[in-house]
């Protein structure tokens, strides 16, 4: 009986320790499902595709994060973030945020692979988010070329102060050859205060075109906007520029406005982009587009919307892929989205 007490107090003393780690510590589990059925199509030139019906995945993931306090003040966290679709079985495995780093009172610092602060900025704006078929990148943040999640990053957070705050990101040039030196850096700052959101933002794209190295070829994009909220009301607008090697200075605009009533918001968002092609080229790039949609919240976990998007392309932009899931140059695309999100 003796020999029996002692093996049960010894097995306590070990699994007491661990079960207080892991309260004192908690992990958490949390994800989001959001899907939609729309009807989609494409008209204006021998590009256009006629109206189809599909069933699409809005940026539905799956992630677990947690801490570890390790005294003093400093804390360990990590984050694994995964993307699944529900409409298909065709995902990358932890795809989406995932990192590990400290955190103080100091501020925040952690590697691995994060939303740059360009694109964490200028979603804040858009109540449509970067998903869905009326999202930014129909127009804005160079049609999503800096709506990066970058991967080999690095960042730091600073804590808030009176309001404001600012981030960093650098991503290491791990395919640095003797000809090229890819990376990528940039920075946002915010302001927080009552019904008022400012915010800055700027990101560098060293030897790239796009996601592709290539040497003696930079990019180069700054954002500026906010929202304001009065009442039921909430208005909302970004401008930004870009800079890239032998191409015109393409400039890029967004404004919005959400209207509260009960649990139904009724939101409204133009955008608009010009310029940004080729100095050669004899036709400069120039659309815009204008969405509606009534979004009804169930409750702080669960909505639905209805979402109409048209858009107008020249003969040389190719704005709203969102809608016809390619850059398509000339068309002119819009559809209707019935949506379902929920998280958890």
């Amino acid at each position: 009986m003796n020999k029996k007490l002692i093996a049960l107090a010894v097995a306590s003393a070990c699994v007491a320790p661990a079960a207080m780690a892991q309260t004192a510590n908690p992990v958490t589990l949390y994800g989001r499902v959001h899907v939609t059925l729309e009807s989609v199509e494409a008209k204006g030139n021998t590009n256009a595709f006629s109206r189809r019906t599909r069933v699409e995945d809005q940026a539905s993931l799956l992630g677990v994060r947690g801490t570890e306090d390790l005294g003093g003040g400093l804390k360990v966290w990590f984050q694994l973030e995964t993307a699944f679709r529900p409409d298909s079985n065709n995902s990358t495995f932890a795809a989406r945020n995932s990192g590990v780093g400290f955190m103080g009172g100091w501020g925040t610092i952690g590697m691995g692979r994060w939303d740059t602060p360009f694109k964490v900025v200028t979603g804040d704006v858009d109540p449509f988010g970067d998903v869905t078929i009326a999202g930014i990148t129909q127009a804005n943040n160079d049609q999503g070329n800096f709506d990066r999640r970058e991967q080999n990053v690095i960042q730091y957070w600073t804590p808030t102060w009176g309001g404001f705050a600012a981030r960093f990101s650098y991503t290491a040039n791990e395919g640095k050859t003797a000809t090229v030196n890819p990376y990528s850096q940039g920075f946002s700052v915010t302001y927080r205060g009552g019904p008022v959101y400012l915010f800055g933002a700027y990101e560098e794209h060293k030897d790239q075109v796009g996601t592709t190295a290539t040497a003696g070829k930079d990019e180069k994009g700054t954002a500026l906007g906010g929202t304001f909220q009065f009442g039921p009301f909430r208005i909302g607008g970004t401008a930004q520029e870009y800079k890239k090697t032998d191409r015109t200075k393409k400039k890029s605009y967004l404004a919005n406005a959400v209207w509260t009533v009960g649990n139904s918001d009724f939101i409204y968002q133009y955008q608009q982009s010009k310029d940004g092609g080729l100095s050669t080229a004899g036709t400069q790039p120039d659309c815009d587009s204008n969405s509606i949609a009534w979004k009804y919240n169930f409750t702080k976990r669960t909505f639905m919307h209805v979402i109409y998007s048209k858009v107008d392309n020249n003969d040389a932009a190719n704005c709203g892929t969102q809608i016809q899931s390619a850059a398509i140059t000339g068309t002119d695309p819009q559809g209707v989205s019935f949506g379902l999100r929920t998280v958890f």
